[in-house]
């Protein structure tokens, strides 16, 4: 279904779910974050814009500038993931992060979305404690699972469409960071864009009248108030 050249953040060995495959297979409670120990940064889609611009700073990466939230300072380093794979309970969890180990996959030959599991996420055990079927019906648990999967597909699309009016406005800008930490490090990230707080507030009024129906305008200004984070981000890096 898929390689391992394109195989999304996190993803080692997805799978279409069965339940001949899955009848015995159950999901660790409780969960843990270990998974996402190494994950600087992570997708976000605009419907989390509001709720996760309160403690991560939300910024454009990449030549599609694709939204992300920013996890951490340097490459491989999530400050938000305790050793014991507790996520801070004072930080929103994006939902890439709480959609794993199940995810909806292209099945080219039906030419439809499918849900599947990573089958070596280490939170898929052999067992019936929380189980994905019984008796050959999918559990709550997996009905869920396809729900939250088939939302955030839905939500993904309407970033899309969020980002597209970024870049075709040109509202988007190159920027850079040089960050002193108190122990003296300086890490620098660079190749990420933010929006143009000045050319958004020039967009004629028809536009933003039409940006605020699309619910385009309240996710751009929730990503200019989660650049206040960095001063955070900043604190648990130090």
């Amino acid at each position: 279904m898929t390689d391992d050249l394109t195989l999304p953040l996190f993803y080692k060995q997805p799978r279409l779910m069965q339940a001949t495959l899955d009848e015995a297979m159950s999901l660790r409670q409780p969960v843990s974050y270990g998974f996402a120990a190494g994950a600087h940064a992570v997708p976000l889609v605009m419907g989390e814009f509001a709720a996760a611009c309160r403690s991560i700073p939300i910024l454009f990466a990449g030549e599609a500038a694709a939204p992300i939230a920013l996890l951490g300072l340097r490459e491989g380093q999530n400050l938000f993931v305790h050793a014991d794979g507790r996520w801070d309970e004072d930080a929103y969890i994006p939902a890439y992060v709480r959609r794993y180990p199940f995810i909806f996959l292209e099945d080219t030959e039906a030419d439809q979305l499918t849900l599947c599991v990573d089958e070596a996420a280490d939170a898929v055990v052999a067992g019936t404690e929380n189980p994905f079927f019984v008796n050959g019906a999918p559990t709550d648990l997996t009905l869920q699972a396809l729900d939250f999967a088939r939302e955030y597909q839905a939500s993904h699309a309407l970033t899309t469409g969020f980002v597209a009016a970024l870049l075709d406005g040109d509202l988007l800008t190159e920027r850079r960071a040089d960050v002193t930490l108190p122990s003296g490090e300086t890490p620098s990230l660079s190749g990420f864009r933010v929006i143009d707080e000045e050319k958004l507030n020039r967009l004629p009024a028809e536009t933003l009248a039409h940006w605020r129906d699309k619910g385009w305008l309240a996710a751009a200004y929730a990503h200019l108030i989660s650049l206040n984070d960095w001063s955070a981000l900043i604190r648990r890096a130090g």
